[in-house]
């Protein structure tokens, strides 16, 4: 049976029998009958009026409002719930009980004593609602950062894919007797691969400028391995170079291109990257040569919903990323961010 009760009712009960207990025994006059009817009239005033106005207020959503404007809230649920209890016990008292020694009370010391009442009372439940919700914030705020960090390892994860890394290790393997310095030069570009995909782990986002290097090391290296059948063209706008983006997102959706565009086709294609201002946006395109598949989630899946999610958690709506077929021939995947 108790189990039901909420902790808000528990509150008002303890808080109001409380207050029963603190009148009953610091009262210097004379307990009588009237006295006690007095103190209930006031207790079950106080419960109605205090849960009639933390409906009004729960109802308004005060939690969403600024702090100045809960100030507000606050001051006129104290004076709104302590005139009315104060009336309601001097309309009860005064004409319903006909209490003699109450009609030659001063009236402004018991609406001040209302009004203290029900300082206490509003301090108690705003300061409760202010604490319990930081908390959830913090909480909020960690759970987010513990996403956050188990899906930059996973990104990396998936960056260090073991068959790019074989098949550069074997193109690189086949240039060190026909050409030594293409190899070296090949040595470096993967080693730079490999070093950003370890620090994407501790940077929400990079530049741009540094994003793209990446990428044009990683497709040096496949295009040892595609020769002919992998052309790659850039469109930058040299404004975009200082923006920031997320850590090995872009790497990631060229990764995608050739890996389910380019190496399906016997022939090849083109890879086209392209990097704008759009108003005050942010706009990335990578289209490829190929077919889009939605259902295929082999391959796809991962690095796809990574490039959401890791955009939801630093921009939220206001980032978007899609993928579709422009045609029947080429693929377009398309990431809009905000200006940072």
């Amino acid at each position: 049976m108790f189990k039901h009760i909420s902790k808000y009712w528990w509150c008002q009960i303890t808080g109001w029998f409380s207050y029963f207990l603190v009148n009953a025994f610091l009262h210097t006059g004379d307990i009588t009958e009237s006295f006690y009817g007095g103190l209930l009239v006031i207790i079950v005033l106080g419960v109605l009026f205090t849960h009639l106005f933390r409906m009004g207020v729960k109802k308004l959503d005060w939690e969403g409002y600024p702090m100045d404007k809960q100030l507000m809230f606050f001051f006129w649920m104290l004076v709104g719930s302590g005139t009315l209890i104060f009336g309601g016990f001097y309309a009860i008292m005064r004409y319903v009980v006909q209490d003699e020694d109450f009609a030659h009370a001063n009236p402004f010391r018991g609406l001040l004593g209302c009004y203290l009442i029900m300082t206490v009372w509003w301090v108690i439940y705003f300061l409760y609602h202010y604490i319990e919700r930081t908390r959830m914030e913090k909480l909020d705020q960690l759970t987010l950062q513990a996403t956050v960090k188990e899906l930059e390892l996973k990104t990396i994860k998936a960056q260090l894919n073991p068959h790019f890394i074989f098949n550069a290790l074997n193109s690189i393997r086949a240039l060190v007797d026909e050409n030594p310095q293409r190899a070296r030069t090949a040595i470096t570009e993967l080693s730079n691969i490999l070093r950003s995909s370890m620090a994407a782990e501790k940077a929400e986002t990079v530049s741009m400028e540094k994003e793209l290097n990446i990428v044009k090391d990683y497709l040096a290296l496949e295009t040892i391995r595609f020769e002919e059948r992998l052309n790659v063209t850039y469109d930058i706008d040299p404004e975009t170079l200082g923006l920031q983006v997320p850590p090995m997102m872009l790497q990631t959706l060229v990764e995608n291109a050739i890996k389910h565009g380019i190496s399906k086709t016997i022939s090849g294609g083109n890879v086209h990257i392209s990097s704008r201002l759009k108003g005050l946006q942010h706009e990335i395109l990578i289209e490829n040569t190929g077919q889009f598949v939605e259902k295929l989630k082999n391959g796809h899946g991962f690095g796809l919903e990574s490039t959401r999610q890791r955009l939801s958690l630093l921009f939220g709506n206001r980032a978007s990323f899609e993928i579709r077929n422009k045609d029947e021939k080429m693929v377009e995947a398309r990431v809009i961010m905000p200006l940072l």
